[in-house]
């Protein structure tokens, strides 16, 4: 089982790529799936944040929180940086109100989920980006109407149901988050807790896989239907990716952070909460039903970026010689 798991990891990201073909594939041919596969994303999504919170030991979060640098970093990035660029950015598609309330639900919503493993992959510190990931969570929740309140308006605020959102951060975040850490607990203490916890980091990369495909299933459809429309929003993805490698390591270097801390910066600056997102906009009045689609295009578009990134952000920010001693 162990040169399994190995093999997975040595090769998650070309099976990634290969769970976002074959979703397109199936969304694609099969279209009258795409209904139960979107009511699948959250089923699908909550196992894999459980995997992803489980693999980095708890016993490592009380040092990562005492990392005030690190944070402070991070929410400055993420939460005063990132939003001037999506400013920026979404000047591109201002003139369509539902392409614009697509990118900024998605943009100015930093990632807690996948961007740990991708970090992990590229050689980062996931376990103080694991320790950040509840606060970061827990500031766009509240940050975010003010965001849209300063970018599209106080009307479209007041139409927008933040229920889901909180809804999301219960069962996607607070509820897998409880559940690795007692795991932890009972692996330390149990055989059984043991078994568990090595089975459940052993399904990694097939639960990514999953939800990916799942995602890709339930939205290619739509996104096939309205291209047209949502090129009009690639470029602004992609701008931003490519915007944050820079930004991101300036800052972890003004706040001399260690080159794992500086690529966890930019790993999460440039890495957007689509998936825990979309069930918020999917939430959105029906005038809006564009804008899901902008953000699973968001998702695919963040995914060809991460696998450029997990090759360029090691090279761009490489490991000092005592740094690479000790590892």
């Amino acid at each position: 089982m162990r040169s399994r798991v190995e093999w997975l990891e040595r090769y998650q990201v070309a099976l990634y790529l290969i769970a976002l073909l074959v979703g397109a594939g199936v969304g694609l041919l099969v279209p009258g799936v795409a209904h139960p596969a979107e009511g699948a994303i959250n089923p699908v999504l909550g196992p894999l944040l459980y995997a992803t919170f489980l693999g980095v030991p708890f016993a490592k979060i009380g040092q990562a929180f005492r990392d005030w640098r690190f944070l402070i970093t991070v929410l400055v990035v993420n939460f005063a940086l990132v939003p001037v660029v999506v400013f920026l950015l979404s000047r591109i598609v201002a003139h369509d109100q539902v392409l614009l309330v697509g990118v900024l639900f998605v943009l100015l919503t930093p990632c807690v989920d996948y961007v740990i493993v991708f970090t992990g992959v590229a050689g980062g510190a996931r376990d103080r980006l694991l320790a950040a990931a509840p606060l970061l969570m827990l500031v766009q929740m509240l940050l975010l109407p003010v965001y849209l309140w300063l970018f599209v308006g106080n009307e479209f605020v007041r139409a927008v149901d933040l229920a889901p959102f909180v809804e999301a951060f219960l069962l996607l975040i607070a509820l897998p988050l409880i559940a690795a850490g007692l795991t932890q607990f009972l692996a330390v203490r149990t055989r059984a807790g043991k078994v568990l916890q090595e089975i459940v980091l052993g399904a990694m990369v097939p639960l990514m896989m999953l939800t990916l495909a799942v995602v890709v299933v339930s939205q290619i459809g739509g996104v096939w239907q309205q291209l047209a429309s949502l090129l009009r929003a690639i470029p602004v993805f992609f701008l931003f990716a490519a915007a944050m490698i820079p930004i991101g390591a300036a800052a972890g270097r003004i706040a001399r952070l260690d080159v794992a801390g500086r690529r966890a910066i930019v790993f999460s600056g440039a890495t957007r909460n689509s998936l825990v997102v979309l069930p918020l906009v999917l939430a959105l009045p029906a005038i809006f039903d564009l804008a899901p689609l902008v953000v699973v295009t968001q998702t695919l578009v963040e995914l060809v970026a991460m696998v450029l990134f997990v090759r360029l952000i090691p090279r761009l920010l490489p490991a000092h010689a005592s740094e690479r001693a000790d590892s």
